[in-house]
């Protein structure tokens, strides 16, 4: 099979390498899928990079990238029901501890990591649905039904944030979101917030009060937890949460602690990786409700050939897209 490897940390152009493999064969529990899709995350780029806090080396010698993907079972290991065979699936931690990811023409992984795809969304959505679509779900929901509630998303024009919006919204929350230029504000609206405000605003706390009638909101989904915090303390309100999946620009984020505390907020730290497995369930069972509502509007920036990994590496990197990347295996 094709597959995209590495075996040091590097630029994309210096490192990534297209190469033949052999096709991987299904151990008990687990599955085969041929790859239509592998989806292209921040979280590949830094791992490809060598930026994640404490790793020094690969912790592989050969790793093909990505956790994120959609294709179909070909075939499936003892205690799997045969009757898999054939179904149109999409990938959760393809990559996340393991060495071989979905960025080739196949993959083998435990069969409960391989999810139905309903019929009516493509290869390439199901591409955003591992990282994107769970963090998302997760951050809105992980606390349980958000109906009558108000949501804030902080950078609603990014790929979690977009979908965060739909999932709110679909949830029946009242949704605001911050974003930034009209492209973005646009972006944000289009989702279903009823409110955007430009993140960069000297008074945002003010204007995101005035807009909710003075009433504190709920549940902020963060994608700039240490950046945002002060003005978030402002905002959230007495027993809200604050489920934060990045924090980018501040990484060592100092807290307003005291605020916090009488306020009783509480900080959920978003990482899809490392859901429990009710959590896991949960979320899937969430998403996929919302897929089969038509309810998500998951928007692809670019899709690439396999042989193109290094460009789509290139394109997360410098941020300025309008959507997923994707590369056709």
């Amino acid at each position: 099979m094709r597959a995209i490897t590495y075996d040091r940390f590097g630029s994309a152009a210096d490192v990534l390498r297209l190469e033949d493999l052999p096709v991987p064969s299904a151990e008990p529990g687990e599955v085969v899928v041929r790859l239509e899709t592998s989806g292209v995350n921040p979280s590949d780029i830094r791992a490809r990079a060598g930026g994640r806090p404490g790793v020094t080396e690969p912790p592989f010698p050969k790793i093909i990238p990505h956790s994120d993907g959609a294709g179909v079972i070909e075939a499936v290991g003892e205690g799997v029901a045969g009757s898999r065979v054939g179904e149109r699936v999409w990938i959760w931690n393809g990559q996340w501890q393991r060495a071989f990811g979905t960025a080739a023409g196949y993959i083998a992984l435990p069969e409960e990591q391989a999810v139905a795809l309903p019929d009516h969304i493509s290869f390439e959505e199901g591409a955003v649905l591992g990282i994107p679509g769970l963090t998302a779900c997760h951050a809105v929901l992980g606390g349980g039904s958000v109906e009558g509630q108000t949501v804030l998303v902080s950078g609603g024009a990014g790929t979690v944030g977009r979908l965060a919006i739909q999932v709110a919204a679909a949830s029946g929350a009242r949704v605001l979101a911050t974003a930034r230029g009209e492209q973005g504000m646009g972006a944000a609206l289009s989702a279903g917030a009823q409110h955007v405000f430009d993140y960069s605003s000297d008074h945002l706390a003010e204007e995101i009060l005035e807009a909710n009638g003075g009433a504190a909101v709920n549940r902020i989904v963060e994608v700039e937890f240490g950046k945002n915090v002060e003005t978030n303390t402002k905002i959230i309100a007495e027993r809200g949460t604050i489920a934060a999946f990045g924090s980018a620009k501040e990484m060592t984020p100092v807290l307003p602690f005291y605020p916090l505390m009488f306020k009783a907020v509480t900080i959920d730290l978003v990482l899809v990786y490392l859901l429990s497995q009710s959590e896991r369930a949960a979320t899937v069972d969430n998403l996929t409700k919302l897929l089969e509502l038509g309810a998500l509007d998951i928007r692809i920036s670019k899709t690439l050939p396999l042989e193109d990994c290094a460009t789509a590496h290139e394109m997360i990197a410098a941020g300025d897209r309008a959507g997923s990347v994707v590369l056709k295996v």
